[in-house]
């Protein structure tokens, strides 16, 4: 099952802070990524465009702009437990 978001928030430096429908709390660290994918360099870029971040109507994906998303398994299993 593809865990769903209740919470999203953004944090100082590039990260997340996610609560899952199970309950689940991570920081996602979204650095690692500006880092090794090229279209997610525009996140430190492009002025403000990280704070812009929002949770599609599933639940199952945060995203910026039709180049730059995250899938809700990803956030799941490699944040960080808050």
């Amino acid at each position: 099952m593809i865990p769903r978001i209740k919470k999203l928030s953004v944090l100082p430096d590039y990260q997340l802070a996610v609560e899952f429908d199970d309950g689940y709390r991570v920081i996602y660290d979204v650095k690692d990524d500006i880092a090794t994918l090229p279209t997610f360099r525009a996140l430190k870029e492009v002025h403000n465009l990280f704070n812009q971040v929002q949770l599609d109507s599933s639940r199952t994906c945060v995203y910026w702009n039709d180049q730059i998303d995250l899938a809700s398994d990803c956030i799941y299993e490699f944040g960080k437990v808050a």
